[in-house]
């Protein structure tokens, strides 16, 4: 490679590696700013995840949605009327793609493109990107690279004595490969994890006609469905209250709080006859799954400990059960953090491995000027509002909108990433959602919106809520903002309860004291 000359690209050209939703929020936002974006994209159709005929993709056609379709959306594009409350794969992917044309992107996509390598150029200014497509191989120098290929398509598959001997007639296979449940008609299934995904797997096999559904777990945990009252849980649970109350309470009283939301809406998971989770509801962790608890209560799916071996078509458990006759393993026990094509010295300044990258505010490295990282975190709840506010603080701050952040805030930054391995990975969106909206300037002040308190503080985290103020604010927003907060019932009158109003002079006299 080192007789290859890079073809230099315009100094505003931003190479965009993804074209999944974070890849192209990122490319709207900066093409907003100024840049000219390229997305490079695997895939022969954009989409990412929602993508299913993608390698990259775990989805399954007719998979639906776990957030909402407000909380699946961006600010600029709402879904097509007669879109349902959970939408399907296909209409995600619709969606994506009229996002895309109204941003003006489908000239700037380059699918069917993989990119082999991305190195830093020998002059130390800028970016090497190798990328193969169309028969073509291609080197060229980007001053700017945006990496957004996904936290969730390298499944992982744990070590477990005897699996290499599993004779099932269904294999062994990762949730990430699962196409629908009609190749488990009338079979035995072992599911093992606790994921949204296994939980779903589980549930759709249950309900499709498997003969037997057993779920394996290392540790139960609480499990929310998709309506609480019939309003979309991620309108409740993800609230920017929780957010505040979070910087504000000590951790066990956040804790104990969220875990009597969750109790309160679907119960605890011994009720239903599954195992009981630690009263911790952080250390237990979070699932979601609309179905799967009463599914258990009625003896439908059965729920075992963690797997102690496999030999032949037996499933040993911990607890000394087995089954003994078991056809398919379903594996549903997350991913790895997999970027191939970073180059070594990338790999070896982030410090990078299966489940950690090092990164300011998951997105910049004071090392790796004019690289940012979108979407590569764990979280918890709905995904499209908070990448597309990492996407307008990228842009800001590459464009000088809002200072970009400096080496010293950086290597802070990066300190604090080091600090918290060994703590819980899956992050809550409301957290994210108010870190890099405050980031971007755009985070509004419940106080200065009296009309819109209630809706601001206990109405979910819309995008269009990010639109009050701040740099690219829409004078509709106010009128979006009370539309989403009200919508399925969730906060149909502007007054806070008494309850309400009692719980938020709490937080935000201890958010007074804090900032005194």
């Amino acid at each position: 490679m080192s007789n290859e000359t890079p073809i230099p690209m315009p100094q505003r050209a931003v190479a965009i590696i993804g074209a999944g939703p974070a890849g192209l929020v990122a490319g709207a936002w900066l093409a907003r700013q100024g840049f000219e974006p390229v997305l490079f994209e695997a895939a022969d159709e954009l989409g990412g995840q929602w993508n299913a005929a993608s390698p990259m993709s775990g989805a399954w056609p007719g998979m639906h949605t776990n957030t909402s379709r407000v909380m699946t959306a961006f600010a600029e594009l709402d879904h097509a009327p007669g879109t349902p409350a959970f939408p399907t794969q296909e209409e995600m992917l619709q969606y994506l793609r009229r996002y895309a044309a109204q941003a003006g992107l489908l000239p700037r996509l380059r699918l069917g493109t993989r990119v082999e390598c991305l190195s830093r150029s020998e002059a130390g200014q800028g970016w090497i990107l190798r990328s193969r497509g169309g028969g073509e191989f291609r080197v060229e120098h980007f001053a700017r690279v945006v990496v957004a290929t996904g936290r969730y398509n390298s499944p992982s598959i744990p070590e477990v004595p005897g699996l290499g001997s599993f004779a099932g007639a269904g294999g062994v296979s990762h949730g990430f490969d699962y196409a629908g449940p009609a190749a488990y008609r009338g079979r035995s299934v072992v599911i093992a994890g606790c994921s949204i995904s296994a939980l779903e797997i589980a549930s759709e096999l249950a309900l499709a006609g498997a003969r037997r559904v057993t779920v394996t777990l290392r540790r139960q945990r609480y499990v929310l469905q998709k309506l609480t009252g019939g309003v979309p849980t991620d309108h409740v649970a993800f609230t920017r209250f929780a957010a505040l109350a979070g910087g504000a309470l000590p951790p066990a009283a956040v804790a104990e709080g969220l875990r009597r939301l969750v109790v309160s809406s679907a119960g605890s998971p011994e009720q239903a006859g599954a195992p009981q989770p630690d009263a911790d509801i952080f250390a237990a962790g979070l699932t979601q799954s609309q179905h799967y608890l009463s599914l258990v209560a009625e003896g439908r799916i059965r729920v075992r400990p963690w797997i102690s071996e496999v030999a032949g078509q037996r499933v040993g458990f911990a607890d000394g059960s087995a089954e003994a006759d078991t056809d398919a393993l379903i594996f549903g026990t997350g991913y790895r953090l997999s970027l191939p094509f970073l180059a070594p010295e990338i790999r070896q300044a982030l410090d990078l491995d299966d489940q950690h990258i090092d990164l300011h505010d998951h997105t910049f490295h004071p090392e790796l000027d004019g690289l940012a990282f979108l979407g590569l975190f764990d979280q918890a709840g709905p995904y499209f509002p908070v990448l597309e506010l990492q996407a307008r603080w990228l842009a800001y701050a590459w464009s000088g909108v809002v200072a970009p952040p400096g080496p010293a805030a950086m290597r802070e930054g990066i300190a604090a990433c080091r600090a918290g391995r060994g703590g819980p990975q899956m992050l809550p969106m409301h957290a994210m959602a108010l870190l890099f909206a405050r980031n971007a300037g755009v985070e509004p002040d419940p106080d200065l919106w009296p009309e819109l308190r209630r809706a601001l503080l206990f109405g979910p985290l819309s995008p269009a809520s990010f639109r009050l103020t701040g740099p690219d604010r829409r004078s509709d927003a106010a009128a979006r903002t009370l539309a989403d907060a009200a919508r399925f019932g969730c906060v149909s009158s502007p007054e806070m309860t008494a309850e309400e109003a009692a719980r938020w002079e709490m937080v935000r006299s201890l958010l007074q004291a804090d900032a005194a």
